[in-house]
């Protein structure tokens, strides 16, 4: 059967699917109510077989219909998505983009991603929230972001997700601190001395939780910021030991101000990737930023690779 369909066929028909009536289909998609029964009807002649049960007021969807129906949502979405796509084309990055991540990568990476995107995209509007990566799903989730570039939380599908980097975290400590002196000591010690660890309810944190527990939690309780650059202070005056990644604190170990302790095995690793509805396919522009945050994260040092 040689069938070319025609949209205005395909969107009448999904109309009164999901409307259950052809005249709120009709108002739906700006159409006389003759000129929906019209399409149906021509639809139904080509494609020889009944589409709808038409029982008094109500509407049925056949067992034909049902299956029409799933490619027909799939040819509208896509075709819908290369509309935007070229129209995001013809005019050179005129948009918003909302983009959510983490605070220390807001900090460490974001910025120069940013730098790169507006080159490509002068006219492009970047919106950027900082917060904790299980948050900005949820955001994500709500339509109220575009992108989230954070950490992979436990039990998270691949669906809508694009692994960058997996990084692991260390100890870091003030040159004056004894394991910054003798690592040789770290085991024997590791109960004498206070950890200063990240915020409560991210998923950094819980790592850091269940690494305490394996060791027997036997030490002091530690001290929780919710701040990336408080924990690397108090860890330079010599208040504790900071669990972070070393890239987060690259500039002060290059400097001298703080010394990396590397946790012995098992590590503690995290994974990075970036986030996009599962709904729908990035937009160029999207894919665009994602494109540079892969860049920047494989230029970022300490970067574990497969």
């Amino acid at each position: 059967m040689d069938w070319v369909p025609d949209l205005r066929q395909l969107r009448a028909f999904v109309a009164v699917v999901e409307e259950g009536s052809f005249t709120l289909a009709a108002r739906r998609i700006f159409v006389t109510q003759s000129a929906v029964s019209h399409s149906l009807r021509t639809l139904e002649e080509q494609l020889s077989c009944r589409l709808l049960d038409r029982t008094g007021k109500r509407v049925a969807v056949t067992a034909e219909g049902e299956l029409l129906l799933r490619r027909c949502k799939r040819v509208i979405f896509e075709l819908e998505q290369a509309s935007r796509d070229l129209d995001g084309l013809r005019r050179w990055g005129q948009t918003r983009i909302r983009i959510g991540a983490p605070h220390s990568l807001c900090h460490f990476l974001i910025p120069s991603v940013l730098r790169e995107f507006r080159d490509c995209f002068p006219r492009c509007e970047p919106v950027i929230e900082a917060g904790d990566t299980t948050v900005l799903l949820d955001r994500l989730a709500g339509a109220d972001l575009d992108l989230v570039v954070g950490l992979k939380p436990r039990g998270k599908g691949d669906e809508g997700y694009r692994p960058m980097f997996k990084d692991r975290l260390a100890f870091v400590v003030s040159p004056f601190h004894p394991w910054a002196v003798d690592s040789s000591r770290v085991v024997d010690t590791i109960n004498d001395h206070q950890f200063i660890i990240y915020a409560k309810a991210t998923e950094t944190h819980r790592l850091i939780e269940e690494w305490i527990e394996q060791k027997g939690g036997r030490g002091k309780k530690p001290l929780v910021l919710g701040d990336m650059q408080a924990i690397k202070e108090m860890a330079k005056l010599g208040i504790g030991v900071g669990i972070v990644a070393p890239w987060v604190a690259s500039r002060e170990i290059e400097d001298g101000s703080l010394k990396v302790v590397n946790i012995d095995e098992p590590g503690i690793e995290r994974e990075w990737g970036v986030f996009h509805s599962p709904k729908r396919e990035p937009s160029l522009v999207e894919e665009a930023f994602i494109g540079l945050c892969e860049m920047a994260f494989a230029a970022m040092p300490t970067v574990l690779t497969e």
